[in-house]
């Protein structure tokens, strides 16, 4: 169901007018926004970032790597899903890998920021693309899964934001989490980004538990790289170069690929590693919080 931000009307229909209040999100260059005071300009992101990131993401292992990851997640956790929504979708990169997949998957993908909407409209057409506040969604038991990927530790109110997701998702719905992990690893790299924080396991797995979810896996990723990982955060204290890890050598590339590759197949054994740059946790809703 939808769900009026003004009056808190639960509603149904394809057209989004309140039946109670009249209230209609406002539309920008094409794209509902229920946020239109933060879609140009805030503070959790640089939006400027999009088209760099649009360029080297198909091909970066990174991006790749996580996408087989999620994908993987998703089909394990939820299998027989018909409706997902993405927080933070971006470019519409993983929104891409998801429908290449599940090409009948209902598709939702939302951004606080309207520039990254030129990019996913061109990769993924069929997927329904709104402007919106994580802190503020506008649904009710709506998708039978959700995905934050990279999103929360953007947020200072990342409690919020888990419960807004508890009651976006169906009962028995499936959240997906990466988020970067260890405050360890702190660096330069992580204020460019606009990062609040970096979690730890157990930090998350409260919030996770206060917000009304269940956790059904939880583990690090990117761990077999960490060593190399670790080293190049402390290179960038001295000499930060913001898309040198966007930039590979196209045979480091490929070569670090294969590592992540034999990563997730470990983890798809069954394998939840200790400790890693970034954690991949699946949760199921479970009582309201």
């Amino acid at each position: 169901m939808k769900l009026c931000l003004k009056c808190r009307n639960r509603f149904e229909g394809r057209v989004w007018i309140c039946p109670a209040c009249g209230h209609a999100p406002a539309c920008i260059d094409g794209f509902q926004a229920h946020a239109p005071d933060l879609a140009r300009q805030n503070d959790g992101f640089r939006a400027e970032h999009f088209d760099e990131l649009a360029k080297f993401e198909e091909k970066n292992f990174w991006f790749r790597s996580r996408n087989e990851l999620i994908t993987w997640a998703l089909e394990k956790y939820k299998p027989g899903g018909r409706s997902f929504l993405e927080i933070g979708c971006g470019t519409g990169f993983v929104l891409s890998g998801i429908f290449k997949k599940w090409p009948d998957l209902s598709l939702c993908g939302s951004e606080i920021f309207l520039a990254g909407f030129s990019h996913a409209a061109r990769r993924v057409p069929v997927a329904r693309l709104m402007q919106m506040d994580a802190r503020e969604i506008p649904f009710s038991e709506e998708f039978d899964a959700v995905g934050a990927f990279d999103v929360l530790e953007h947020i200072r109110e990342d409690d919020n934001v888990l419960l807004e997701i508890h009651r976006a998702l169906k009962p028995d719905g499936a959240l997906l989490l990466t988020v970067p992990q260890h405050q360890w690893l702190w660096s330069a790299a992580d204020d460019y980004a606009c990062h609040v924080r970096r979690y730890s396991a157990g930090d998350l797995s409260a919030k996770l538990k206060a917000a009304g979810f269940k956790i059904q896996r939880s583990t690090s990723f990117v761990s077999l790289l960490l060593p190399m990982m670790l080293v190049s955060r402390l290179k960038s204290r001295v000499n930060f170069d913001p898309s040198a890890e966007l930039r590979i050598h196209p045979v480091l590339n490929l070569f670090l690929l294969g590592i992540m590759r034999l990563e997730s197949m470990l983890i798809r054994w069954g394998i939840n590693f200790p400790l890693g740059g970034s954690r991949l946790i699946v949760a199921t809703k479970m009582e309201s919080p």
